[in-house]
């Protein structure tokens, strides 16, 4: 999960070096930790979040092979 996470955000950014993803792993659950650069975060959730939602979806549509649920927080 944290590997699509990273290529879909990399690929959104003007500065793909400043992304630092991290994950949290629970029993059941799965938290991806997303830090862009300021001047990115706007690319990133897009109009009205709807960038950000779509990579939550892909992410959440992914996740249902393993069984798990997968959170995806953007920070900047």
């Amino acid at each position: 999960m944290k590997e699509l996470v990273e290529i879909l955000v990399r690929s959104l950014v003007d500065t793909p070096e400043q992304v630092t993803i991290t994950s949290v792993e629970g029993p059941r659950s799965l938290t991806i930790n997303v830090r862009v650069a300021d001047n990115d975060m706007g690319k990133v959730i897009g109009r009205q979040g709807r960038v950000a939602k779509a990579i939550r979806t892909l992410v959440k549509a992914a996740a249902v092979k393993d069984g798990r649920r997968v959170n995806v927080e953007f920070s900047a």
